[in-house]
């Protein structure tokens, strides 16, 4: 019988797989590019080297086939994704109009802002939104995610691995983040999408989209908000109320409907991540989201 290590990179008894097994993570997901916009440098990396004004759901979908790889990839889809992303960081440079300097993509200072922006949306969102989990299970999603830092080329020990170095990471990265002009253009087109070729069809109900978007924007720190300062303020009860709505609705999905939001081939990542699972000896009926329950899982010698 092959071992969890084997079958996928953060097996279900990580507390990674409840975090990103939540579908509160398109909120995280989209408030976390909110929130990467702020650093300049990154931002400009991002509009320089990107189609992310055509196409910033594009963006998104790729994150989350990033994120899906190395959570419930294999140890060689989650090492193959590395490698590629790091290749493609390493040809990159971004231009800085203020100083006429040439800067790395894969800057480690870079890297570690998207990773910390990226992971502490990921777990704010999914408590608030009602995944309950103890400060001691924070600190350890925290301490896992050093993992996925790891295949975008950073060291695991100067990653924040716990809920008090993460606040003492933004308290340090804050006097160094500002509103561009790319940001403020950003955050717009966040908050009014150009769907993707794929998904044209759902344009009749891009309506629907800008309360979602809204939803993600209201989930950021206040601090971050007062910077954007594009909506009005309304009370965190009705924004948090209104994320476990969101939360509570999109996790009755059922995963064939819900996956058909991913890109084909990360479809095709967690459909073959089912199947070893199911070869393993666990009880796939209720899909990946169902490997939550230790009921499901092989009985071990």
């Amino acid at each position: 019988m092959e071992s969890d290590a084997e079958i996928v990179v953060q097996p279900p008894h990580t507390v990674t797989w409840r975090v990103h097994i939540d579908r509160a993570m398109w909120v995280g997901g989209v408030r976390g590019l909110m929130l990467q916009a702020l650093h300049p440098l990154a931002m400009r990396g991002v509009w320089q080297n990107s189609d992310f004004q055509e196409d910033p759901f594009g963006r998104l979908r790729r994150t989350a086939d990033f994120v899906g790889r190395v959570t419930y990839g294999s140890p060689q889809d989650a090492e193959e994704i590395g490698r590629r992303v790091r290749g493609i960081h390493r040809a990159l440079r971004i231009k800085d109009p203020d100083t006429g300097r040439s800067h790395r993509v894969d800057d480690p200072e870079l890297l570690l802002w998207v990773h910390c922006a990226e992971v502490s949306s990921y777990l704010e969102t999914a408590r608030r939104g009602g995944l309950r989990l103890t400060d001691r299970q924070a600190d350890r999603y925290l301490a896992e995610q050093r993992r996925s830092a790891a295949y975008v080329g950073l060291h695991p020990e100067d990653v924040p691995g716990s809920l008090a170095e993460m606040r003492s990471y933004f308290a340090a990265i804050r006097p160094a983040l500002a509103l561009t002009p790319e940001a403020a253009s950003a955050v717009r087109f966040l908050l009014w999408p150009r769907l993707p070729e794929d998904l044209r069809h759902l344009s009749a109900g891009k309506p629907v989209y800008f309360p979602f978007g809204a939803l993600c924007y209201y989930t950021l720190p206040a601090w971050a908000r007062r910077m954007y300062g594009v909506l009005p303020e309304v009370p965190a009860p009705v924004v948090t109320a209104a994320l476990a709505a969101f939360r509570f609705t999109m996790n009755q999905l059922p995963e064939r409907v819900h996956h058909k939001a991913f890109m084909p081939s990360t479809r095709a990542m967690l459909a073959a991540s089912r199947q070893r699972f199911a070869a393993a000896g666990y009880d796939t009926a209720k899909g990946l989201r169902g490997l939550g329950d230790p009921r499901r899982w092989p009985a071990r010698p």
